[in-house]
């Protein structure tokens, strides 16, 4: 079990503790905690890179409070995004407490739910779009916001020591298209009651303007789809409900049919209309229908926007989806911005679309995306509604932190940096760091959860760059090695080393035979060696340390 920190003892305080999402893109899980009680604020995952190639989705470490779970009274989610939800179903089994959405996110996680067979054992209360509820010692507020999808909230949580405005992710488009502009006469008046601090997304702290509206970026598609030959593709991010509205509309006034590429779209779109948005679109053509519209009359939405290799926009680029087809002349748009960290395996994609003779357009060639996310005269305008005490930056890496701070000490309010797994105290007096908890990362390896560091995903790590070396080796009951032993080291010695392979098998035989019997019977030792021989016989030769392993038949 996890220390609980100092400022959890029976004096009692207001506290904030960033398990995931603060110093890093992705894996939000915050901690909220009053008097001995706590609220995590969403749960999600985050993408790999290419310093951690032997796991696809990592999640945040929940170990701090799944040792006290008892006290964990809910999750509370912001909105709907994989980086705030996406985690819920994987780690709910270690927290188990209800969870708070409102309708278009709790359409999403009941479906991860159903999927992980967890529809029935998880209570998922679904909170009405800027509605309020009383969970233990905190009061907690929905203020809605605009953001890349619907029903983005920020939520107001008030104990008796104060009110904290948790942002989640959000900006302040006039013109949304689907679901309200953001509540600012909420803003104002939550704003003077008094607010203790507002903990607050950074990502696009470092654009000095607005971040622009949906309703420019669909008059900007309609333009551009008509003047298109070809068959026309369009990729963006699947949860951009708006952004897939105006992709659909445009199509639809150039006179296209428009079929969905991707399973991730088809579970949005379904979402979304669950929950009342997406109400006057056209029927979808299915992916096995495809080839029967004719190309000046087909476009697609396809998934794969950020190069993700099991995607179909990739598989596309491939020439190996197997009804989506794209050739010379046809074009494909980018409606959505580059991920840190997916630079190369966009460009990658983008190369194989090329060499196909596909034209790309991006965002760089055409106004075909706006951030999600606020810029600096949105972030100006939150402080000047808000007018907070304090500003505690977050959902960015180090440098969009620092960049807020200094922004919001430019209007002279007073900021405090914090890392994952500090613990800040908020109240009572003036917030700071009094503590820190452990934090981690762990991975999803199939249908598991486990440690990023350590064990079987270290053993990987370490095969994917040095490869393994397997050696078998066959004794009698009294030690005798029977036969030549033999190695097996793939990714290491190809189909024409055999001669490297033979050389090495010799020696080790030669080796083995000159080991006492006494070792060669022990069950525990004996193995021990053989690895570490192996390690000397074919490693070092090869100029690398493998992952080694014995295997030792006795008859």
């Amino acid at each position: 079990m996890s220390r609980k920190p100092k400022s959890d003892q029976p004096a009692g305080s207001f506290i904030y503790v960033p398990l995931g999402g603060t110093g890093e893109i992705g894996m939000n899980f915050n901690l909220y905690g009053c008097d001995g009680s706590f609220i995590a604020v969403d749960c999600g995952i985050g993408f790999t890179s290419p310093e951690t190639p032997e796991a696809e989705i990592l999640l945040p470490d929940p170990s701090f409070i799944a040792g006290q779970a008892e006290h964990l009274l809910a999750i509370v989610v912001t909105h709907a995004h994989e980086d705030h939800i996406g985690g819920i179903a994987r780690l709910w089994p270690q927290l188990r407490c209800p969870v708070y959405a409102t309708p278009f996110a709790a359409a999403l996680i009941r479906r991860k739910l159903t999927e992980a067979g967890l529809q029935r054992d998880v209570k998922l209360h679904v909170v009405k779009p800027g509605g309020a509820l009383t969970i233990g010692p905190f009061a907690i507020r929905y203020i809605g916001f605009t953001h890349s999808i619907p029903e983005a909230h920020a939520l107001a949580i008030t104990t008796r020591y104060g009110t904290v405005l948790h942002t989640g992710d959000w900006k302040l488009d006039p013109n949304p298209l689907v679901g309200p502009v953001s509540d600012e006469a909420a803003l104002k008046a939550l704003g003077d009651q008094g607010v203790l601090a507002i903990i607050s997304d950074s990502t696009n702290i470092f654009s000095p303007t607005h971040s622009g509206s949906e309703a420019d970026v669909a008059v900007s598609l309609e333009a551009l789809i008509a003047d298109l030959p070809g068959r026309v593709a369009v990729t963006c991010f699947a949860s951009n409900i708006a952004r897939l509205h105006s992709i659909i509309k445009a199509g639809e006034a150039a006179g296209r049919h428009i079929a969905l590429v991707g399973r991730s779209l088809t579970n949005y779109i379904e979402a979304a209309k669950e929950a009342g948005y997406l109400k006057n679109i056209p029927d979808l053509i299915p992916e096995d229908a495809i080839g029967a519209i004719p190309d000046e009359n087909l476009l697609l939405l396809v998934t794969g926007s950020q190069g993700e290799p099991r995607s179909a926009l990739a598989r596309i680029a491939a020439d190996s989806h197997r009804h989506a087809v794209l050739g010379e002349g046809d074009t494909v748009i980018f409606s959505s911005r580059m991920i840190p960290g997916n630079e190369r395996a966009i460009m990658a994609m983008q190369d194989g679309l090329s060499r196909r003779g596909i034209n790309i357009i991006t965002d760089r060639d055409e106004f075909t995306h706006v951030s999600g996310h606020p810029g600096q005269q949105e972030v100006r305008r939150l402080y000047e509604l808000v007018r907070p005490r304090y500003v505690i930056p977050t959902h960015g890496e180090w440098r969009h932190l620092s960049q807020q701070a200094t922004f919001a000490r430019h209007h002279g309010i007073e900021t405090l940096l914090v890392e994952n797994g500090d613990v800040v105290e908020l109240a009572p007096g003036r917030p700071q760091v009094v503590d820190s908890v452990p934090t981690g990362r762990l991975a999803v390896d199939g249908d598991k959860v486990v440690p990023l560091k350590g064990g079987v995903l270290t053993a990987r790590k370490r095969m994917l760059f040095n490869g393994v070396v397997v050696g078998s080796v066959v004794l009698d009951k009294k030690g005798k090695i029977l036969g030549a032993p033999r190695i097996s080291a793939p990714g290491l010695l190809g189909e024409d080393d055999l001669k490297t392979r033979a050389s090495h098998e010799a020696e080790l035989l030669e080796e083995l035979q000159d080991l006492p019997a006494a070792l060669r019977l022990d069950e525990d030792a004996f193995p021990d060696s053989v690895r570490a021989l192996l390690r000397r016989i074919v490693g070092k030769r090869l100029g690398k340390r493998p992952l080694v392993e014995a295997h030792i038949i006795r008859i």
